[in-house]
């Protein structure tokens, strides 16, 4: 049964699972959309939609404190080549959406081994 799974495994250890996610997280914010199997796009967009719900929070938080440790939770989750000024414009494009930054286009399969493809995108507003 699957209840109570909260990530999908990839066949991977953790250490490697937690590094494929986090780079293809930074590569997804840099491009804004990136081609990829069709399950590592739907965990992505579920990891990439609570970590832009945490940009906002990064502009619109006046509290020293808590802006702080909204800060250091995404150094610690985002590699190093994202920079606060890609976190603040791309807060400040979605200042005024709750929920669903970004979607999953499903493209077909890959030629080579068949696996299904998807296309994972942020929304342009």
């Amino acid at each position: 049964m699957k209840h109570l799974k909260k990530i999908r495994k990839f066949s991977r250890k953790k250490d490697q699972r937690e590094a494929m996610l986090k780079t293809m997280l930074g590569s997804f914010i840099t491009k804004g959309r990136i081609t990829t199997t069709e399950a590592k796009a739907k965990e992505l967009k579920r990891i990439s939609d609570r970590i832009i719900s945490r940009f906002k929070q990064v502009v619109a938080t006046d509290e020293k404190g808590s802006k702080l440790a909204v800060v250091r939770y995404l150094t610690a989750q985002l590699p190093k080549n994202v920079g606060m000024e890609q976190i603040k414009s791309i807060a400040g494009r979605f200042s005024k959406r709750e929920s669903g930054f970004s979607r999953v286009i499903k493209k077909g399969a890959r030629r080579s081994d068949s696996a299904k493809m998807a296309i994972l995108e942020m929304l342009s507003e």
